[in-house]
């Protein structure tokens, strides 16, 4: 069993023994992050109303439910099937309040993205590594990430410095019936390195301790945001075997955003690849886009916007951006290193972007916010194929 599936059955178990209780919780008065009564409450999240808004880990419902209150169109996602059914049942038809039963990875991956996410004591069951990579890009740019985290246990342990899950205990209410879930409780330089290594800029941490002396549990809140401008990985130095200093990247376009898949190397990237001799660049671009991604498409319908030059390691890279709007199919992973693929809209691109997908996308339209180094682009004076 998995660190996280176990958590998931641990809580389905919490959802089933609340159910059978049929204990009634009163609606939210005063919103907490952990330590009733203390710490910044609901104002931590700003002006809600008009946002999209996504709860990570939303139990009962009742923060998602205060939310949709507000005016927020608020998406509640909880993995226990347990959980989800008590939600359902307290909160049937609330208007703006959908209530999702879902990893929470699976979620962020297929979903459009949303201008705040917030957690109340949910990040932790959930490797770091898995989930902040899709909550940078389940957020739209300059979107906001609000979580508490767990940071001293009901025994006075503190955080560990190590990223990496330790046994905490889940007491079943109204009985002495306790359970283990592993957890991931960090320091805030922990979690503030995670959060930048994944491109997210942490804006402030704040201390939810007790003001009990005999209460020991305390908690940390997080408050990042995603940069309004995406980044982009550059790509090795190390000088490429024959013929392939010489490629095409596939801008796919169309109502739903441009298609984009995730490398190995945890990079998203246009279809593309190295032109073989005897193709032009029209037919290399359909080739490459079927073999990546299964799509198929006729190179009479591909267009050739022009070549980027720039140089890597003392060698001269040629990458040709060919659009693409018309084809059949559906994107699904064809090759082991390139997966996920899936349309984002142009205002909220993944991050990091490979260099060459973000330098072609540039190219295409360059009033997109991406970083990248530079390269000479020379476009075609119309549409034209190589």
């Amino acid at each position: 069993m998995t660190t996280e599936k176990g958590t998931v059955e641990i809580w389905n178990t919490y959802g089933t023994h609340q159910l059978a209780r049929g204990l009634e919780l009163p609606e939210l008065d005063r919103w907490d992050w952990g330590v009733p009564e203390t710490g910044p409450g609901i104002n931590a999240l700003g002006e809600v109303a008009g946002l999209r808004v996504l709860d990570l880990g939303s139990g009962l419902g009742r923060h998602a439910a205060k939310l949709a209150g507000l005016g927020a169109e608020v998406t509640a996602v909880d993995a226990s099937p347990a959980q989800h059914q008590r939600a359902l049942t307290r909160y049937p038809d609330t208007p703006g309040l959908h209530l999702v039963c879902a990893d929470a990875v699976v979620h962020l991956e297929a979903a459009d993205p949303y201008d705040l996410i917030y957690s109340v004591g949910s990040v932790p069951f959930l490797d770091p590594d898995r989930l902040l990579p899709a909550l940078a890009n389940g957020l739209k740019p300059g979107g906001r990430l609000v979580f508490s985290a767990l940071h001293t246990n009901s025994h006075g342990t503190g955080p560990s410095t190590e990223v990496a899950p330790r046994p905490e205990i889940l007491r079943l209410p109204g009985t002495t019936e306790d359970h283990p879930v592993n957890m991931w409780v960090l320091t805030p330089q922990l979690w503030a390195d995670l959060l930048i290594r994944h491109i997210l800029t942490l804006e402030e941490v704040t201390a939810i301790d007790s003001p009990n002396p005999d209460h020991r549990v305390a908690y940390r809140l997080y408050t990042a945001r995603r940069p309004e401008r995406v980044p982009s990985r550059p790509r090795t130095s190390t000088p490429p075997p024959p013929n392939t200093a010489l490629g095409v990247g596939v801008i796919v376009h169309g109502p739903d955003g441009v298609l984009l898949g995730r490398h190995r190397r945890r990079t998203w990237e246009l279809a593309g690849g190295t032109v073989e001799p005897g193709e032009t660049f029209a037919e290399a671009a359909v080739r490459e886009l079927h073999e990546e991604a299964g799509l198929l498409a006729d190179p009479e319908d591909a267009q050739v916007l022009g070549t980027l030059l720039d140089r890597v390691g003392g060698v001269v890279r040629l990458t040709v951006p060919v659009r693409i709007t018309q084809w059949s199919g559906v994107p699904r992973q064809r090759e082991e290193a390139l997966g996920s693929w899936r349309f984002w809209p142009l205002s909220a691109l993944p991050q990091p972007l490979f260099v060459p997908s973000a330098q072609c996308l540039t190219a295409w339209q360059p009033a997109l916010p991406l970083d990248h180094p530079p390269a000479h682009f020379q476009p075609y004076g119309r549409p034209g194929r190589a």
